[in-house]
C-alpha cells in the first residue's frame, strides 16, 4: 500500500523554475497566477516577511514552501545577497484540492534537518551552478522531485497535524484513505472503512474526524468531488465523470456537486473559464 502515491497520482504538483542566481535587494511575490513558491536558500541570508507582515530571518541553507498562492516578500542585504533557487508550483486539481488543502500555508525547514532530501538538494545545487543544456528543465523536474521527498518526510515524521496527510501518516487510517482514494466509486460505509482500519465504527469515526478534520462521509463526498473538478477542468463530460467518482447518474454528481461548492457543473466551468477558479475550488 503506498499512502502518498495514490494522493500524488490524481493532485500531482508541476513546478516552474523562475530564479537561480544571487538576490540582492527585495523581492516580492504574490501568487496572482494561482501558483504556490518553493524558495531554496543555499547560502547567504535572507529575511522572509509574509502575509501577515511577521519577519524570519534565515541565516542558514533552507527550504520555504509555499503551497498556496501567499503574499510574500524575500530581502537579502547588499553587497552580499543570498544564493537562491526558485519555482513557482501548481497542483493539478487547482489550489483548493485535498493534497494543497491539508498542508499549511507556509512551511519553513532547514535543510540540515531534511536528510531524506540531501542528495536531491545536492544535484540540484550541482545543476544550478552548471551551464549544461536542459538545466533548467532538469531543475524543474527535481523541484518536483524534491516536493515529492518533502511530502515523505512530513508523513514519516507526523508533521502535520490535521487534514488527509495527516490520516495518511496515522497508521490506524491510512489504509482506509489509500481506499478511498483508489476506489472513489464504491459505496463504501463508514462500518467497511472502519474495517479495513480494524476499528470499531464508532471508534473510526471518532477518531477520523479528530485527525481528518472531516467525517469520513465528507472526506468521500470532498475526495469526489475534487476528482470531479480535475476532470471537468481536462474536458470531460460529466456523464462519463459520475460513474468513475461513484455516482448512479449525471443529476446526483450535479446534486452533490451543487451540495459541496454551491454551484452546478456547468456553472462551475463557465466560472473556471472566466477566471473565478480560486472563488469557488
Amino acid at each position: 500500500m503506498d499512502r502518498l502515491s495514490s494522493l500524488l497520482s490524481q493532485f500531482g504538483v508541476r513546478a516552474n523554475l523562475f530564479y537561480n542566481g544571487k538576490l540582492c535587494g527585495l523581492s516580492t511575490y504574490d501568487g496572482a497566477g494561482g501558483q504556490g513558491f518553493i524558495h531554496l536558500l543555499q547560502a547567504g541570508s535572507v529575511t522572509l516577511v509574509g502575509a501577515d507582515h511577521k519577519r524570519s530571518l534565515l541565516i542558514q541553507p533552507t527550504l520555504i514552501f509555499m503551497p498556496r498562492p501567499t503574499r510574500h516578500q524575500l530581502f537579502a542585504g547588499e553587497p552580499e545577497g543570498a544564493q537562491l533557487l526558485c519555482a513557482s508550483m501548481e497542483f493539478q486539481g487547482g489550489v483548493d484540492n485535498p493534497l494543497s488543502a491539508s498542508l499549511p500555508d507556509c512551511l519553513v525547514l532547514a535543510l540540515d534537518e531534511l536528510p531524506m532530501l540531501a542528495d536531491t538538494l545536492k544535484w540540484m545545487f550541482g545543476e544550478a551552478a552548471g551551464a549544461h543544456c536542459g538545466r533548467d528543465a532538469a531543475l524543474e523536474r527535481l523541484f518536483e522531485l524534491l516536493v515529492i521527498l518533502l511530502f515523505r518526510h512530513l508523513l514519516d515524521h507526523h508533521q502535520l497535524r490535521t487534514g488527509v496527510m495527516a490520516g495518511l501518516a496515522d497508521p490506524r487510517l491510512s489504509r482506509s484513505l489509500v481506499q478511498i482514494q483508489t476506489a472513489p466509486h464504491r459505496a463504501w460505509s463508514v462500518a467497511e472503512l472502519a474495517s479495513e482500519s480494524n476499528m470499531s465504527r464508532a471508534a473510526y469515526a471518532v477518531h477520523f474526524r479528530a485527525v481528518v478534520g472531516q467525517t469520513p462521509a465528507d472526506y468521500l463526498l470532498s475526495w469526489r468531488i475534487s476528482l470531479a473538478q480535475k476532470r471537468l477542468r481536462e474536458g470531460r463530460s460529466i456523464t462519463l465523470i459520475a460513474a468513475e467518482v461513484g455516482y448512479e447518474s449525471p443529476s446526483a454528481l450535479a446534486r452533490a456537486f451543487r451540495r459541496k461548492t454551491g454551484y452546478s457543473p456547468r456553472d462551475w466551468v463557465k466560472d473556471l473559464a472566466g477566471g473565478d477558479d480560486g472563488a469557488m475550488a
